[in-house]
């Protein structure tokens, strides 16, 4: 009994020294938490939205790579970031996610710079949604695909989907529930009406003229990435201890089947021309499958798919800005909340103003920049995943990777050497604009200490001492922890 009795203080102590016991806010008692069919479609769309997307795939590297990059890149990929989310979100169920991991991990120089290097990628992926939007809308009204029309809807699709944003959580949540199931029926119906069509030989087609590997690996990355976005609002998220491993696993099957489905159903179909495999070929394959009608549904998925990724990406950089604040590293004006609706107004206004500009800027390498940024936070990530185990080993962790710490190293080995590889086929560009942002948010971080420490800016002191926030020391942080945790 009283070796139990110890080991239980050693966990409390644990806990209370790596900030993992959640801290109520004065929000908690008014907030409409997220249930798990929202949180679940809100992660489908951090990660997919759908099909759209893949055609690059096929085009590189014929049909049999497709479909099985499409099923065995979430076993060495997804998979293993999907984990190290459910493990961590779990144990540090608050609002910033990946902020948290890596500043209670590193400090909150590597927090900040993980918050930034994220927010800036999440900003850019963002952007290129009503941009693809207005490029499928063009299929249906050319008028859309150029001109003051199409500069004017861009402004209006991010202010109104910005102010939808606003009025709550679980709103976006339920819409992007409607929007996930109304833009996949089209490649439910699609699959049943090929059957009859397939020859099972046309998946086995690999070798057929030239491999284009970057693009190949790119678009499996670019599909297949972003399960922690989600862990940035894990503090809304109802029971998240419960909630956010369960969604995070049917978020998996739903992504895997969205994307495995279609492709079987059109290579399987339809004679081969890699030449044809480009974004949107989709739509005219379902129109040669099963008519006009639902090439035409197929169309108007993909406008519908484009409002969840953008409603979830603005979700999570808008929890993220206000997480940040909550631990000391952002001004506290950016945690501030609605009074009518609990969202996080200021987070909500930045991130949608870098969004609205940087959808009028040409988007190649800014695109690439954000991918290898996104790189540079996933190393991090997975660095603090590994040390917080090593350093905290008995924290409670509701939920827990069934392996040591020479099995995590391994599982974590795989999804690291595919970052190094894709960071490998950036250009010089690219290398010269994520470094520049990378100075800039450097930059950043003692700017913010600068204001903190000469009071030129208002900085909140709610969770700062246990969630790595900006100058305290050591045992500031543990005073701090322990009377926020027992009062």
């Amino acid at each position: 009994m009283g070796g139990s009795s110890n080991d239980d203080e050693d966990q409390e102590h644990e806990n209370i020294e790596a900030g993992g016991q959640r801290i109520e806010s004065r929000w908690d008692s008014k907030s409409k938490k997220l249930k798990l069919i929202p949180l679940i479609f809100l992660i489908y769309f951090e990660v997919s939205g759908g099909p759209f997307g893949e055609e690059p795939a096929v085009q590189a590297a014929g049909p049999l790579l497709a479909i099985a990059g499409f099923l065995v890149f979430p076993f060495i990929w997804s998979i293993p970031e999907a984990l190290v989310t459910a493990e961590l979100a779990t144990a540090y169920p608050g609002n910033g996610g990946y902020v948290v991991w890596a500043g209670t991990a590193f400090g909150p120089f590597w927090g900040f710079l993980m918050g930034w290097w994220k927010w800036i990628g999440g900003v850019i992926n963002n952007a290129a949604y009503p941009v693809l939007c207005f490029d499928y809308l063009k299929l249906l009204l050319p008028a859309c695909g150029h001109g003051p029309v199409r500069d004017v809807g861009i402004l209006l699709y991010t202010v109104l989907l910005s102010y939808l944003n606003f009025t709550g959580l679980s709103i976006v949540g339920w819409t992007a529930a409607i929007l996930g199931t109304v833009s996949l029926l089209p490649f439910v119906l699609m699959a049943l009406i090929s059957i009859p069509q397939i020859k099972a030989s046309r998946w086995l087609v690999a070798d057929q003229g030239h491999m284009d590997w970057s693009v190949y690996f790119n678009t499996l990355f670019w599909n297949l990435n972003f399960w922690d976005n989600a862990s940035t609002l894990a503090g809304e998220v109802e029971e998240p201890q419960r909630t956010f491993p369960r969604a995070l696993l049917c978020a998996g099957i739903l992504t895997v089947l969205g994307y495995v489905l279609p492709l079987l159903a059109v290579t399987g179909a339809l004679e081969l021309d890699r030449g044809l495999w480009s974004d949107g070929y989709l739509a005219d394959a379902a129109e040669l499958i099963a008519g006009a009608w639902l090439k035409y549904w197929v169309e108007i998925g993909a406008v519908l798919s484009t409002v969840g990724l953008f409603e979830a990406q603005l979700s999570s950089a808008s929890f993220q800005l206000l997480g940040m604040a909550e631990m000391g590293i952002l001004p506290s004006i950016m945690g501030s909340r609605s009074r009518s609706y609990n969202t996080p107004t200021w987070g909500i206004v930045a991130s949608s103003c870098g969004t609205l500009l940087l959808s009028y800027v040409s988007f190649t390498n800014i695109v690439s920049a954000a991918n290898f940024l996104y790189s540079c936070g996933m190393l991090l990530e997975f660095a603090s995943f590994l040390w917080l185990r090593r350093k905290f080993p008995s924290m409670k962790r509701p939920y827990r990777v069934p392996l040591g710490i020479p099995g995590l190293v391994c599982m974590c080995s795989v999804p690291v050497g595919f970052l190094i590889f894709v960071m490998t086929l950036a250009n010089s560009v690219v290398y010269i604009l994520a470094s520049s942002v990378t100075v800039v948010g450097i930059l950043g971080y003692f700017l913010m200490i600068t204001c903190k420490r000469r009071n030129w800016i208002a900085f909140g002191i709610e969770g700062e001492g246990e969630r790595g926030g900006i100058q305290n020391s050591p045992a500031e942080n543990r005073t701090e922890a322990e009377a926020l945790l027992h009062d």
